[in-house]
């Protein structure tokens, strides 16, 4: 089923990975608009809202940079509710870029990581000494995820590491801070030196990962190390917490250990969630900036590994390290971690619980008996459909013994079940008033933890993981999860958190079968996608997809763990249709009921435009747009449509006939100050005759008539489930249309007069008719902004004699008509206040006599100028009174907001005197945009229109659109609004200056590879406001390769990428 539009929602732009932005008004077409780039218009923090057992909030306490979380533009910044909608926030707030690190004493090869200093502080004066000295060894950590994967959306965070292996160059750190997906990090120490890191290794469970850095980059220190000991950990003990909290350089925190044995805290459905262990319990308060930090004891040893806090409490958390410390002597051997699994999730259950579970008192006693200090046992708690314990364990099984040995603790069960991968272990449970026995398969952990994923149609497919699974209750392996939507899967609906069961008619149970399925199909096609929410597993959905592979790279990564880079190769695309699946289709006329008259006689020239655009670009927040069409040459596939359904150049049209034919269509035309734009379908593609012409009404589109207050017309419109909306009704009023300067920047109708009705319908628009059914107007929808910066839309009636210089030439030559303007925005002016600027009588009695008994005298006035650098605009100012044109006196818009002359002479009273001028007028472009350059996550283009009405003047030609998560571009300070006026200090005015700039960068890079000064590119701006900044970027070629989208007649849609610049 396809999506609805009938409510206009603006929905998010992100997620997706994707994309949240602010919904616009009720009646708003923009459908939805998903990451699939990915873009910076999504809430500024990382936040995640999650909620603890005890209705507490936990927090992991990473944290983001200020600007990563906004799904296009970096305009608005808002928090962002994760799933559940709890109150809390997971914490990865911003944490400034340049934070310290730190380093310890060596250790040494007998007991690398454990410590034999008892657990006795009575000689130690203070912490000064010991915080001295663990400060050398901690680190902040910048670290970007660079595509949205599994549980993680892409986006830039710092935390905190420290030093574990100074030889070898070991870091530990949380396991949300290494990160399941592609990441790309830096450790700064506390002397400020900076060096790479290299992911070498994360739990696929427990919230603990390792980095690697190159000892030898260090020059101005030598790394030392902090020793892990957790058998130290006592209830009572004073620790400290020392790291990157709330992004400052460096905070020690105090605290006490509480609990040793807290349930793992909940992060919420959908998130990374740790389970099967305890954790630690102090009232230490750390936030965001603190993940990674090492939990201290006065002698300087680390006892547990900061993880998460509370947001309603200063409540903390913190991993045991006992499972680390057997991670870290393989890693540092170089050999792989074992990690087993049985699908099944334990709880710690206290006795009190467990007799009410069944447990009988010998049991008990004998339990006791073997573990004094044990307060519970074992339990069952959750079994995964379709794994090993799948119908051997339930949840509620108390767990006796496994390969009979009795375990009370997580990490001697963990250490057991990691010794036996690939192998049975026998469990003995207690269930009910029985006792039963099962041999269960240890799974390989690493197996079903995926380690690839596609990038299709601007988003990401990875396989589903057993943290998705489990978080759901489904089974692993069962669909491909989506990361990220982007434009393809987004046109199906199937967002982020969705799990994709088939691609038209093959199952995709997995990544491989993912990308067959892909390439099977043709390119341009629709093909039927199978579908569930991770939040509604029981409710499958079906949809269609519009395959369009030609906007993106098609290919699939594959972490590589010598490098810590993710190795990409392209996969096959889809094929173009053969010539026999393009067959013409036929598309027959449905006739209207009589009791709709008069919407038969133009009902068969509706047709529904849909629009996707690709990138978020010319300033829009959504990517999916729809709304009615006129078929104005049916012969010529002519199509007119307002610019809420067709905002941009940059996209995909499909035209829908007689809501049955789906047929692909190109942007002919785009009106650069009126509200409607012009798509063109090939007529070839419908059997039989096309759609008929819409009966416009001669002298109305001729202009010899017009719209005009208590005139009675009928709209026929259409609803966003295509039933026509017929309705009598009278025009209410004639004024100019008002919209406001938009930001970011985008497309505005302006210098039109339209209509508003006395009685209007809820519709998506169409057309204006006389009692015969001939059209006279356009209904349309015209998007704006209130003073909050909110999206909005009006319906508003615009003259159909506005196409008919469009209408005309396209039909006479097939190319648009050049368009010219004065390039000023008016608006109107009683006589009143234009006397009290000094216009004398006789322009006043004139202005009273071209009244009419349908409009009031007015006369026009410049409210501002749309462009900083044309000529009007050094001719005419804000506040000039237009009185004449070409010696004719100026009664309304109309004679001035479209001219055809190279030039017009004009009267205007400024500062209470009248002027005469000539005044060039500007050749406005049709199309706008033609050329896209993307380099390092930003998506750069030449200023459009609406930039040019938003700034004092130019700084260049090079204008930042659209920057998108996880690049270069949003890590280091690129921001949407932005100018490039040099780039390594060569100045760029053009965009090709830019090309040009980069293409003699890349070649100076690629000799001087493997340095790091080589890495980093100084980039100077300018904002709209005109404050310069200089910026320093490192260039990231491997994810972000640099490529230009620009115009190709030749090409199906119009456009044509080019992969290497």
């Amino acid at each position: 089923m396809e999506q609805d539009a009938s409510d206009r929602r603006q929905a998010a732009c992100t997620a997706d990975a994707g994309l949240q932005s602010s919904s616009g008004a009720s009646e708003h077409r923009a459908l939805r608009a998903d990451s699939g780039a990915e873009a910076e218009r999504r809430p500024a923090a990382r936040n995640r809202r999650s909620t603890i057992a005890a209705a507490a909030c936990t927090t992991k306490n990473s944290s983001a940079a200020a600007a990563a979380r906004r799904r296009s533009f970096t305009y608005v910044e808002t928090e962002a509710a994760g799933p559940g909608g709890s109150s809390g926030s997971r914490r990865r707030s911003l944490a400034a870029p340049d934070l310290m690190a730190v380093f310890y004493p060596p250790n040494t090869l007998a007991q690398p990581t454990i410590s034999d200093t008892p657990f006795d502080g009575a000689g130690a004066a203070s912490w000064e000494p010991t915080l001295e000295r663990a400060i050398r060894s901690i680190v902040s950590i910048k670290a970007t995820c660079v595509r949205s994967f599994d549980t993680e959306s892409s986006g830039t965070y710092t935390a905190t590491g420290f030093v574990v292996d100074a030889a070898a160059g070991l870091v530990l750190s949380n396991r949300h801070v290494v990160n399941p997906g592609p990441v790309v990090a830096q450790a700064v120490f506390v002397n400020y030196e900076e060096v790479d890191l290299q992911p070498v290794y994360r739990d696929p469970v427990h919230d603990f990962g390792f980095f690697r850095f190159d000892p030898r980059q260090l020059r101005f220190m030598q790394a030392e190390e902090i020793r892990l000991a957790p058998h130290k950990a006592k209830v009572g003990m004073e620790i400290r917490v020392v790291g990157n909290d709330a992004g400052e350089k460096l905070s020690i925190l105090a605290g006490t250990l509480a609990r040793l044995d807290r349930t793992a805290p909940e992060y919420g459905a959908g998130e990374y969630n740790d389970f099967n262990t305890f954790y630690m319990q102090a009232a230490s308060g750390t936030s965001g900036g603190s993940s990674g930090s090492p939990v201290l004891d006065i002698h300087g040893d680390a006892v547990a590994l900061n993880a998460g806090g509370s947001s309603k409490a200063a409540s903390s958390f913190y991993l045991p390290l006992a499972r680390v410390v057997a991670a870290l002597g393989l890693v540092r051997r170089g050999q792989p971690v074992p990690r087993g699994t049985v699908q099944a999730e334990l709880e710690h259950v206290p006795y009190d619980a467990l007799r009410r579970l069944g447990l009988p008192v010998a049991l008990e006693t004998r339990a006791r008996a073997a573990a004094p200090q044990a307060q519970g046992m074992l339990a069952v708690r959750a079994v995964l459909p379709g794994g090993p314990a799948d119908g051997r364990l339930r949840a509620g099984d108390i767990v006796l013994a496994v390969d009979g040995r009795a375990h009370v603790d997580f990490a001697a069960l963990e250490a057991a079940v990691d010794a036996r991968v690939g192998r049975a272990v026998h469990v003995r449970v207690w269930r009910g008033a029985a006792e039963h026995a099962a041999a269960l398969h240890v799974q390989d952990l690493h197996a079903i933890t995926p380690g690839r994923f596609v990038e299709f149609g601007g988003g990401v497919v990875n396989d589903l993981s057993y943290q998705v699974a489990r978080s759901y209750g489904i089974a692993v392996g069962g669909g491909v999860y989506v990361a990220s939507s982007g434009h393809a899967l987004g046109s199906a609906g199937a967002w982020r958190g969705s799990v994709v069961l088939r691609v038209g008619d093959a199952a995709t149970p997995d990544v491989d079968a993912f990308a067959a399925a892909v390439a099977a199909l043709h390119e341009g096609a629709r093909a039927p996608v199978r579908f569930f929410a991770l939040d509604r597993p029981h409710r499958q959905r079906v949809a269609v997809m519009s395959v369009a592979t030609r906007w993106h790279a098609l290919r699939m990564a594959t972490r590589d763990a010598a490098t810590g880079l993710w190795a990409y190769r392209d996969l096959a695309r889809p094929a173009p249709p053969p010539a026999g699946l393009l067959r013409p289709l036929a598309a027959p006329a449905h006739a209207l009921p009589a009791s709709l008259a008069p919407a038969g006689r133009v009902w068969a020239s509706f047709v529904d435009v849909a629009f996707t655009a690709p990138f978020l670009v010319d300033g829009m927040r959504s990517t999916r747009f729809r709304g009615p069409g006129l078929v104005v040459d049916g012969a010529r596939g002519l199509v007119v449509c307002d610019r809420d359904t067709v905002p941009i150049a940059v996209g995909d049209v499909a035209v829908t006939v007689a809501s049955s034919v789906v047929l692909p269509a190109r942007v002919v035309l785009l009106h650069p100050t009126h509200n409607f734009a012009v798509v063109r379908f090939d007529p070839a593609r419908l059997a039989g005759a096309p759609p008929p012409d819409a009966p416009l009404d001669a002298a109305h589109y001729a202009g010899g008539r017009r719209l005009e207050q208590g005139q009675e017309v009928h709209v026929v419109a259409v609803t966003g489930d295509q039933a026509p909306v017929v309705r009598r009704t009278r025009v209410a009023a004639r004024t100019m249309v008002a919209t406001a300067e938009c930001s970011p920047p985008r497309f505005r109708c302006a210098n039109v007069e339209g209509v508003r009705l006395d009685d209007q319908p809820v519709c998506l628009g169409g057309v204006l008719c006389a009692a015969d059914g001939r059209v006279v107007g356009l209904w349309v929808s015209v998007s704006s902004q209130d003073a909050s910066g909110k999206d909005t839309t009006a319906m508003v009636g615009l003259d159909v004699a506005l196409l008919r210089p469009v209408v005309d030439a396209l039909r006479a030559t097939g190319r648009a008509p050049p368009l010219r303007s004065l390039d000023v925005d008016l608006c109107p002016m009683r006589p009143a206040a234009a006397r009290a600027m000094g216009l004398s009588a006789e322009r006043i009695a004139q202005a009273e006599a071209a009244a009419t008994p349908e409009r009031a005298p007015q006369l026009l006035c410049v409210a501002g100028l749309l462009a900083p650098n044309t000529p009007a605009a050094g001719l005419l100012c804000a506040g000039d009174v237009l009185l004449e044109r070409d010696g004719r006196p100026v009664r309304d818009v109309s004679e001035l907001a479209a001219v055809s002359a190279p030039a017009v002479d004009l009267v205007v009273l400024r500062d209470g005197r009248e002027l005469s001028l000539h005044v060039p007028t500007t050749e406005l472009d049709a199309m706008e945009t033609r050329r896209i350059v993307h380099w390092c996550g930003a998506l750069v283009q030449q200023p459009y229109r609406a930039v040019l009405e938003q700034v004092r003047r130019l700084p260049s030609m090079v204008y930042i659109s659209c920057t998108l998560y996880g690049s270069p571009a949003n890590s280091y300070g690129l921001r949407p609004g932005m100018w490039v006026v040099e780039v390594d200090s060569q100045p760029v005015a053009t965009v090709d200056d830019f090309i040009s700039t980069l293409q003699a960068l890349r070649l100076h890079c690629s000799e001087k590879e493997g340095t790091a000064a080589s890495r980093y590119v100084r980039v100077t701006v300018v904002d709209k406001s005109l404050v310069t900044r200089v910026l320093s970027l490192r260039v990231d070629n491997h994810y972000w390769p640099p490529w230009k989208l620009e115009q190709d007649a030749s090409s199906p849609s119009g456009w044509k990428t080019v992969s290497h610049l």
